[in-house]
């Protein structure tokens, strides 16, 4: 370990030792991670080799199966780690959580907040951006998946993170006791309704402060801008979506990819006013009726969002935790080893 290093710094230096995990890349592109051990093989049906043949080699290292097919071998980048790593909640995909770092201005040393962390994957972005001087809350309603994002996180930099602390619950329960009023630089809520949480969200931010939302349709989209309009509390919102098409190169063949990482989620910021002083009120306001007013129970079915089962939640829990998990029937070997998500394919997923 090396203490002058910023935290995961060090694991991701080197040449390849017992423990890394490694990104295997087949001659036609496919994607597989392993988690190397000594004596410890990759088997494929045109045949295996040794993990034994990537200790202490560099990354970079080619190597052969007994068949004649190579590999590269790599530590997996953040984006692979992401799109890899197991998973009880859909994640942030890497082209939102750069977005997010980005667009809410996530700086080294700031004091952040974000609810809904589902399997960790922006906890990852966002504690790279803060870096050890910064301080990251993250909040969790689901214990299952706080433990789920804990395993994630803690592998990904190899030990806890000094920055971060996860608590379980709602938001508006823990957050106003655990930070100071007018003491949060930034909140990142990826939830279903966060328009139920704006009055707490205003008074933990610091003047200028800025809330970011992520969510997945156009009616959550809307509310959320009306209601924060509405508060007077924070600036005129801006909302937008990213796209992503990779690109085929080949010769002169150079044309887009025929599938592309389309619609995610859309994202939302808006900044904090002063204490006392009420935003100015746009000058053109939605027609009457243009959404409803009455209260109304959100569901994730409502919203098209698929049920994620609670046996599939235990089973990814054991994996990477490698804990017993109260309900499940059965208790993970001591030596449980987690599987990548999707077979070890790192490409990208819809679940």
């Amino acid at each position: 370990m090396h203490p002058d290093l910023p935290t995961g710094a060090a694991i991701r230096r080197g040449p390849l030792r017992e423990g890394d995990r490694v990104q295997l890349t087949d001659p036609k592109g496919r994607l597989h991670t392993i988690t190397l051990r000594r004596g410890g093989a990759f088997h494929t049906h045109r045949g295996a080799f040794h993990h034994d043949a990537l200790i202490g080699k560099p990354e970079g290292t080619v190597v052969e199966t007994a068949a004649g097919i190579e590999y590269m071998a790599f530590r997996p980048l953040l984006s692979d780690h992401v799109m890899s790593m197991p998973r009880g909640a859909a994640v942030i995909y890497p082209k939102d959580a750069g977005q997010i770092v980005t667009m809410a201005d996530i700086f080294p040393g700031a004091r952040v907040v974000e609810a809904g962390v589902g399997s960790g994957a922006l906890t990852m972005s966002l504690l790279r951006a803060v870096g050890d001087g910064g301080s990251l809350l993250s909040i969790e309603r689901r214990e299952d998946f706080a433990a789920i994002a804990r395993a994630n996180v803690e592998g990904f930099f190899g030990s806890p993170h000094p920055a971060w602390r996860l608590e379980v619950g709602d938001l508006a329960d823990v957050l106003p006791g655990a930070v100071e009023p007018g003491s949060v630089d930034r909140v990142v809520l990826d939830m279903l309704a966060p328009w139920e949480n704006i009055g707490v969200v205003a008074d933990a931010l610091v003047p200028g402060g800025v809330f970011l939302a992520y969510v997945a349709t156009t009616t959550q989209l809307s509310r959320l801008a009306e209601d924060l309009r509405d508060d007077g509390r924070f600036a005129e919102p801006t909302a937008w979506e990213s796209l992503v098409r990779e690109w085929h190169l080949e010769g002169l063949a150079v044309r887009p990819e025929h599938r592309m990482v389309g619609h995610t989620g859309f994202l939302l910021t808006t900044r904090r006013m002063a204490p006392g002083t009420t935003a100015p009120e746009r000058r053109r306001r939605p027609a009457k009726g243009a959404y409803p007013t009455a209260e109304e129970d959100w569901t994730p079915e409502d919203l098209g969002e698929r049920p994620v089962s609670e046996k599939r939640v235990r089973r990814v829990r054991r994996d990477v935790t490698g804990a017993r998990v109260p309900g499940a029937s059965v208790p993970a070997p001591p030596d449980a080893e987690a599987p990548p998500a999707g077979g070890g394919d790192t490409s990208p997923s819809h679940d």
